[in-house]
């Protein structure tokens, strides 16, 4: 089966964008005090900066599923029985979720102690591909019906309360609600992608993967109707402010701060609202450059195809610009702070927003003769296992 270079494209695009969020976090002077979401201290460029990178994560899990989809078929045109199919999306989950609980949260901590455990988008992609390699026998039209109850009704779980039992709150975190457990003065663990309603998600992508057999022609009308489908129903459900976020939005002053209140939905754990929204623009974006061939393309490309190396190296560099920033601010390496949750940076170090923007360029620019290097090493060592897996 032909590599759909669709998909490549769009998740190199959100990998790209997911790059921004990361120097901001870690680099920016307000970052450590201030939520960029938060309308009463934030400001539109700050807000923004951050919201757009809301469509990365959905994006990211979205397509996971549609490739899960398109790999099955292509391993059961090549030989390998339903079985075999499935035990390789097993493998890749459980792969998936060991590099984010070592290799991954070393990227965040640069701590070799480990005091710090955040589990976040691989975690949520390598449960469901586990989840999903026990579904994927059943039609894809029901697994994608699963997906769509999960998205539209687990706002509902909203009025559980919270639990006591620190087992149950621990299980409850890791299925439906993020938390935060301070375990001890030198360990914290955060569930920051909870993994059902991420599920949800992966698995209408892997329903959609029908729809990457067809023509491109056909399959582009298709999926600019479902994108802007979402987006009217976002809309409407929005401007409602009955359910599907337990953040409504309010008034403002002023028209612009009544509009991101209208856009800033919930990411942790994603709401309705926060899905429709942003798979929405996904699918928009995705039909639009379906069948293209242009310089921009080949470049998202690049990255597209090798996601999972990127996201790995991307943290590294992020991290290691931190540090470099602190070091030229005059900072020490014995000033830099350690403990749980912590990044080791100074409270008084950090840079402007257009500097974050000069910086996340810059580390861009650097990713891609490293992922071109590492995508035709894919290409040429077939025979290594592994490397099908990052």
């Amino acid at each position: 089966m032909k590599r759909v270079t669709a998909i490549d494209i769009t998740c190199g695009l959100v990998m790209v964008i997911m790059a921004l969020d990361h120097v901001r976090d870690l680099l920016h002077m307000p970052a450590l005090t201030q939520n960029p979401t938060d309308l009463a201290t934030t400001t539109p460029a700050i807000f923004m900066t951050r919201w757009i990178t809301y469509l990365c994560a959905p994006t990211f899990v979205f397509l996971s599923g549609t490739s899960a989809y398109l790999s099955l078929r292509k391993r059961n045109t090549t030989g390998d029985n339903e079985g075999t199919a499935r035990r390789f999306l097993l493998k890749r989950g459980v792969v998936l979720i060991l590099l984010e609980l070592t290799v991954v949260n070393f990227a965040f901590w640069f701590d070799i102690h480990f005091q710090s455990l955040l589990i976040q988008v691989i975690y949520a992609i390598g449960g469901g591909l586990i989840i999903l390699s026990i579904l994927a026998k059943f039609p894809a039209k029901w697994v994608g019906i699963t997906g769509l109850v999960i998205v539209f009704g687990h706002n509902v779980l909203q009025l559980v309360p919270a639990f006591t039992n620190p087992a149950a709150k621990l299980g409850w975190a890791l299925l439906f609600r993020t938390d935060f457990f301070p375990v001890s003065p030198t360990f914290a663990f955060v569930v920051a992608y909870p993994l059902i309603p991420w599920l949800g998600i992966l698995l209408i992508g892997f329903a959609c993967g029908q729809l990457m057999e067809r023509p491109v022609e056909q399959r582009k009308s298709i999926i600019l109707r479902a994108g802007l489908g979402a987006l009217i129903s976002f809309v409407l459900l929005r401007f409602l402010n009955i359910y599907g976020d337990p953040a409504p939005w309010i008034a403002w002053k002023t028209g612009l701060f009544t509009f991101l209140s209208f856009i800033n939905v919930t990411k942790y754990p994603p709401s309705l609202l926060y899905a429709l929204v942003t798979l929405g623009l996904m699918l928009v974006f995705l039909s639009a450059i379906d069948g293209k061939d242009n310089a921009f393309t080949r470049w998202m490309t690049v990255y597209g195809k090798v996601p999972m190396f990127y996201y790995i190296i991307h943290w590294y560099l992020v991290h290691l610009s931190m540090i470099a920033m602190a070091l030229l601010q005059g900072y020490s390496f014995a000033d830099l702070p350690a403990g749980p949750l912590n990044f080791g940076r100074p409270a008084s170090a950090g840079i402007s927003l257009c500097l974050v923007y000069v910086v996340w360029f810059g580390l861009v620019i650097l990713l891609y003769p490293l992922c071109k290097w590492y995508g035709r090493y894919k290409v040429d060592h077939p025979e290594i296992g592994w490397l099908r897996y990052v």
